[in-house]
């Protein structure tokens, strides 16, 4: 939709969009039918048995799943995942409340939405029911969207939000809410003022907790670190020699491709390879409009950490490609080590950031200098060029931007 908007600016027009929720959720089922049925094919092509049902640890070797079924084993992986946090203050109002399971089974667009919490699911659901039509409020009670994200990543999306959301207030705490007819009152204050406004929805997003609780871990001697999550070393083994752990219950970050290397790890150190998961390079990726996407070290770290590091950055301006889509807010960024000009970590803001971060994880692991980066023929006109024409600002050559040549 956003697109199609966008599409009057280059002479294209079309009337507004026709939403048919009922079809648009039909079509998530779908598709997430098609991944599951293909999963379960794959388990019967690989010889794997696979068993529906609600399991627990009757031993460090055992799962119950019924009254008579169990499940004895040799090794065990646990991979449960996480479920959304709601606060215990707001729980008396869960007719209205939703978290972000639910946000994707709503029956219609509400009006009026509150988004609790500028985290990237709050961000990522939000900036869809306000391209639905909702008018979307954000509240995060810090100074800033996206907490710990470097700062020039986050500002063009913020930029974008404050025209698109109804409001995005920050340094804001929720004090209360209260039910009334089919709407919520929330009570909301900031070091100035306190501010009450009515809601048909209220999406809490103030994070997730592992799923270590109703498993039956208390009978095995499997340790939970103060927050429920399991304690794993670098090939993912707990402290009971049967049972490794991967996933989100494992700890942060909670990201599936995370979770899948985690598995090649846990695996292939059960079969006696040489493995570990220490110093992987896991990139991060926040699908909003636009995305913003990083792998490796922060600028952020750097600074807290009072690392001494070169920043390259390419602003999509310059790039023709982000001319063409009428995406010129993005940017592209290296975080270089001084004098070796090794890669140390990418960001980057823009449309289908998430499709390039991948190339920053192979220039990290392989250990590019940005010259290697630089002497990489990209293709033109493309996104992917900023990374190349990132490297050569760092040598003071890039193409399209003047940047002073090093001596």
């Amino acid at each position: 939709m956003t697109k199609t908007r966008q599409a009057k600016d280059w002479g294209i027009n079309f009337g507004n969009p026709d939403i048919d929720l009922g079809r648009l959720r039909e079509w998530k089922e779908e598709v997430v039918l098609k991944v599951s049925e293909g999963l379960i094919l794959l388990c019967k092509q690989r010889g794997i048995s696979f068993v529906n049902g609600r399991g627990a640890f009757k031993d460090s070797n055992t799962i119950k799943i019924s009254d008579d079924h169990s499940i004895t084993f040799d090794r065990c992986i646990i991979a449960t995942g996480s479920r959304p946090v709601i606060p215990k203050n707001f729980i008396d109002n869960r007719s209205i409340l939703i978290d972000s399971t639910e946000a994707l089974n709503l029956p219609i667009v509400p009006e009026r939405m509150l988004v609790v919490g500028g985290g990237y699911i709050g961000l990522e659901i939000g900036t869809v029911y306000s391209s639905l039509g909702s008018r979307v409020t954000i509240v995060e009670v810090k100074d800033g969207l996206l907490p710990g994200v470097d700062r020039d990543l986050v500002r063009p999306l913020q930029e974008k939000l404050n025209k698109e959301f109804e409001t995005v207030r920050l340094n804001t705490e929720i004090v209360s809410i209260r039910e009334s007819g089919k709407s919520g009152y929330v009570t909301m204050a900031t070091a100035e003022e306190t501010i009450e406004e009515s809601f048909d929805r209220i999406l809490v997003s103030v994070g997730r907790r592992p799923n270590t609780d109703k498993i039956g871990l208390e009978h095995t001697k499997v340790e939970l670190d103060d927050k429920g999550f399991v304690k794993v070393d670098f090939k993912r083994q707990t402290s009971d020699s049967a049972i490794l752990a991967i996933g989100d219950v494992s700890g942060e970050p909670m990201l599936a491709h995370k979770a899948s290397h985690e598995a090649r790890i846990g695996i292939d150190g059960l079969d006696g390879k040489d493995v570990a998961f220490d110093n992987r390079v896991i990139p991060a990726v926040v699908f909003t409009d636009p995305e913003i996407a990083w792998c490796g070290l922060t600028e952020s770290e750097a600074r807290r950490k009072s690392l001494d590091v070169e920043v390259a950055r390419f602003p999509w301006r310059a790039s023709g490609r982000a001319h063409t889509l009428g995406r010129t807010e993005g940017s592209t960024k290296l975080i270089l080590q001084p004098g070796t000009q090794r890669v140390l970590g990418v960001g980057i803001v823009g449309c289908g950031a998430g499709e390039l971060i991948a190339e920053g994880v192979l220039a990290i692991n392989m250990g590019a200098k940005a010259e290697d980066l630089s002497h990489c023929i990209h293709p033109h006109p493309t996104l992917s060029e900023t990374l190349m024409e990132s490297a050569e600002v760092s040598m003071g050559t890039a193409t399209h931007i003047y940047k002073r040549p090093k001596k």
